[in-house]
C-alpha cells in the first residue's frame, strides 16, 4: 500500500487515458439490471425504501438493561437478543464498536450486564473470556459516562460516579456558557430526559437483583478516579463540576420543582408520536425511563406510545433480534431514486415519482423545530432522516433529497425545491460550512466537560454535508451563488493535504472525498483545478491490488490511515469510483478496474454483500452499518459510468 502524500506545492499530472480496454457494454447492463429489478422489488408499497440499520451490541444490550430496568421483561425477545450479543463477541473476549475492531471497554461491559441479567452464568466460557478482557481493559469503573449513568441506576457504582446533571440546568439563561440549545440536537434529546434520572436518582427495578461486582478491580465505592483528566480546561471543568454537587443541597426546592416542570414540558413537546423522542434509541429509552419517574403510569396512552416507539426498531427473526438505534427511510429514499434516475428506463422513473410523492409529504414546513432557536428568522424546508422527527430535519437529507426532485423537472415540486434551497441557505454557519441539524453548533469547550468524554457533544460543520449542500445549490445558480461561494472556499481550506477530505458521516476519507468532489463537479469547478487534481490522484493512489478501495472505521483514531483497510468494499469502491468520475476520470484505467470490482463481486440476487461497518454514529465512539449502502451506491456507479462512457 503506497502511503497516500502528495505534495500541495506541486499537484499530480493527470494519468494519462488508455482506450484499449473497455468493461463490455453488455455485462454492464446485464449487472445495471439485476441490481435496478432487486433494488425496484424492495420499494415499499408507500412508495419509500427503508433498509436495516445496525449499530454495535451496545443497543440490543440496552434494550435488555431497559427491560429490566422498568421490571418489564418479554423472556423469549431477551433470549433472542442475548442470542445476537453472543454471535457477536469478539475474538478477544470482549465486543468491539465494529466489526473487525478491537473490544471496547464500555460496549463490553454493557453487553457483558445485558447477558447476565438474561441468564448467562459467570462461569460460562464466554462469561469468562469477557470478564477477562474487561479486567484487562481496567474494569468497568474505566467505561464511559453513559455507561457508567447505566451502572448508577443499576446500584453498581455511586453517584459520584458520573458527572453532576441537575434538572435546573433547564433554568439556565441562553448567554451562560452551558444551556441545552448549545449543544447538538442528539445530545440535547438525550440529556434532557437525563436531568430528571439523575435528580430523581432513578433506581432501576432489576427484579433478579443482578450485579457485576466481578468486573471492577477496586471496589466501586472506594473507587477515586472515575474522570481521568483530558485536558487543563477539562480538569478546571471538573473541579467545577464536584463543586457544583457539594453546593446542590443548599438549591432551594422551589427552583428544582420550576426545573422539572420545565423538563417535563419539554419532553413531552417533542415526544414525536409514533417516532419518539429524537427518534433516537437512546433519547427515546430515557424519555421512557423518565416518564415513569414523573408519575405516568405503565397503561399511559404517552408511555405506551413511546414504548411503541422503541420497539418498532427491533429487527427481529427466528433465532435472533437485535436493535436499532434508529431507522434512515428518507435517506434510503433520495439516494434509492438518484440511483433509479441514472439508470432512466421508465420503471425507474415511475418508482421515482411514486418516491417523490410520498418525500414530499414528509417536508417540514412550518411546524416548531429546535434549529430556529439560532435562526429565528429562517423559514423551515427541512426533511428529517426517519419516518417522523417533528423537530429534526437534517441539512444532509434535505440536500439530497431536494437535489433528486430538483432533477425531475417535475414542477409539482418547485414549492417544495425552493423551500429546501431557503433553509439550507439559512442554516449556513459563519466559516461558510454546513453542520447536520444547527448553525453555529460549534461551542468547542462544551466538548471538554466531564458528560462529554465521548467528544461529541456538538454538530459543527462538516465537509461531507457542505459537499452535498454546494450539491444542491449550485443546481439553483445563480440565485445562491454567494451562500455556495463561501461553502467552496470552507471547502478548500479544509481538503487534507494529500488531497483528500474527512468524512464525518461516512468512513471515512473515501466517503468525504467523493462527498465533496460531487459537489464541485455540480458547482462547476474546473476538473484541472488543483483541489480536485489533488484529491482524484489520492484516489488512485489508495486503490488496492484487486481494484477496489476500502477503509476502516480505525481511521477516525489514527488518520495516518486514511484510505486503506482490511478488504475492498463494494461501497467504498462505489465511492471511489463516483468520485474519480466527478473529477473527469470516467476513462481512467483506475475507473475501469473499479468497476470490474463491481461486477465481479455482484451476488446472485443482484445486490452486493459486506460485513462492514460504513459510517460513524460518532466517530471513535459509535459506529454504523447502512445496510442499504451496498444495494444503491454500486448500482449508481455502474450507471452512472455507463452513461458517461457512453457520451464519449
Amino acid at each position: 500500500m503506497r502511503d497516500g502524500t502528495i505534495s500541495a506545492d506541486h499537484p499530480p499530472e493527470r494519468e494519462s487515458i488508455s482506450y484499449s480496454k473497455e468493461v463490455p457494454l453488455s455485462e454492464l447492463e446485464r449487472a445495471i439490471e439485476r441490481a435496478a429489478s432487486a433494488l425496484l422489488h424492495v420499494q415499499r408499497a408507500e412508495g419509500h425504501w427503508c433498509f436495516e440499520l445496525e449499530a454495535d451490541c451496545t443497543i440490543p444490550a440496552e434494550y435488555i438493561l431497559m427491560m429490566h430496568y422498568m421490571g418489564e421483561i418479554d423472556e423469549d425477545l431477551e433470549a433472542k437478543l442475548a442470542a445476537y450479543l453472543r454471535a457477536h463477541q469478539g475474538e478477544d473476549g470482549g465486543w468491539p464498536l465494529y466489526y473487525g475492531g478491537h473490544a471496547e471497554i464500555s460496549c463490553s461491559v454493557k453487553a457483558y450486564y445485558a447477558l447476565k441479567l438474561a441468564g448467562d452464568q459467570p462461569e460460562l466460557p464466554h462469561m469468562a473470556r469477557a470478564r477477562e478482557t474487561i479486567l484487562r481493559l481496567g474494569g468497568a469503573s474505566r467505561a464511559n459516562v453513559f455507561t457508567r449513568i447505566t451502572l448508577a441506576v443499576f446500584a453498581q457504582i455511586p453517584w459520584r460516579a458520573v458527572p453532576f446533571l441537575p434538572v435546573e440546568a433547564m433554568l439556565l439563561p441562553r448567554w451562560f456558557p452551558f444551556h441545552p440549545f448549545k449543544v447538538s440536537y442528539w445530545s440535547r434529546t438525550v440529556m434532557v430526559p437525563l436531568f430528571v434520572l439523575y435528580t430523581f436518582k432513578a433506581r432501576a427495578r432489576n427484579p433478579k437483583q443482578v450485579s457485576i461486582r466481578e468486573l471492577f478491580i477496586t471496589d466501586p465505592w472506594h473507587e477515586t478516579h472515575y474522570f481521568p483528566t483530558r485536558s487543563v480546561l477539562n480538569r478546571a471543568l471538573l473541579m467545577l463540576d464536584r463543586l457544583g454537587l457539594k453546593l446542590y443541597p443548599l438549591i432551594p426546592r422551589r427552583f428544582r420543582v420550576r426545573a422539572v416542570k420545565r423538563a417535563k414540558g419539554w419532553i413531552l413537546e417533542r415526544l414525536n408520536g409514533a417516532g419518539g423522542l429524537g427518534a433516537i434509541f437512546p433519547a427515546m429509552v430515557n424519555a421512557y425511563e423518565a416518564l415513569g419517574l414523573l408519575g405516568y403510569p405503565a397503561n399511559h396512552p404517552l408511555r405506551v406510545q413511546e414504548r411503541q416507539a422503541i420497539d418498532d426498531l427491533l429487527i427481529i427473526d427466528e433465532q435472533r433480534a437485535y436493535c436499532q438505534p434508529c431507522v434512515s427511510p428518507v435517506w434510503d429514499t433520495a439516494w434509492a431514486c438518484i440511483t433509479l434516475q441514472e439508470i432512466g428506463d421508465e420503471w425507474s422513473l415511475n418508482a421515482v415519482k411514486k418516491a417523490f410523492a410520498w418525500l414530499t409529504e414528509s417536508q417540514l414546513l412550518e411546524e416548531p423545530q429546535d434549529w430556529a432557536f439560532n435562526r429565528p428568522e429562517v423559514r423551515g424546508g427541512g426533511w428529517p432522516f426517519q419516518f417522523i422527527n417533528s423537530h429534526y430535519p437534517d441539512l444532509d437529507d434535505t440536500a439530497v433529497v431536494a437535489y433528486g426532485i430538483h432533477r425531475s423537472g417535475d414542477q409539482r415540486f418547485k414549492n417544495p425545491v425552493q423551500r429546501a434551497a431557503e433553509w439550507i441557505c439559512g442554516m449556513q454557519s459563519k466559516n461558510g460550512g454546513f453542520a447536520s441539524f444547527d448553525a453555529d453548533n460549534d461551542h468547542t469547550y462544551l466538548n471538554e466537560i466531564p458528560f462529554a468524554d465521548h467528544g461529541a457533544l456538538l454538530d459543527p460543520p462538516t465537509e461531507d454535508v457542505s459537499g452535498r449542500c454546494v450539491m444542491f445549490l449550485a443546481q439553483l445558480a445563480p440565485k445562491y451563488k454567494s451562500v455556495e461561494k463561501n461553502c467552496l472556499d470552507y471547502l478548500f481550506r479544509s481538503q487534507e493535504p494529500d488531497g483528500s477530505w474527512f468524512g464525518r458521516w461516512g468512513t471515512n476519507y473515501i466517503y468525504g472525498t467523493w462527498s465533496v468532489l460531487m459537489g464541485l463537479e455540480e458547482a462547476g469547478i474546473d476538473r484541472e483545478h488543483e483541489p480536485v487534481r489533488r484529491a482524484a490522484a489520492w484516489l488512485k493512489n489508495v486503490q488496492r491490488a484487486d481494484g477496489g478501495w476500502g477503509e476502516g472505521c480505525d481511521t477516525y483514531f489514527d488518520p495516518s490511515k486514511r484510505g486503506q483497510g482490511e478488504r475492498s468494499t463494494s461501497f467504498h469502491t462505489a465511492w471511489a469510483v463516483l468520485g474519480l468520475m466527478s473529477a473527469g476520470e470516467v476513462h481512467s484505467h483506475s475507473v475501469r478496474r473499479g468497476v470490474e470490482f463491481l461486477l465481479r463481486t455482484q451476488k446472485l440476487d443482484g445486490f452486493w454483500s459486506d460485513p462492514d461497518f460504513n459510517a460513524p454514529g460518532f466517530p471513535r465512539v459509535f459506529y454504523l452499518k447502512y445496510h442499504g449502502y451496498d444495494k444503491y451506491f454500486p448500482l449508481l456507479a455502474l450507471a452512472r459510468y455507463r452513461n458517461l462512457a457512453a457520451e464519449r
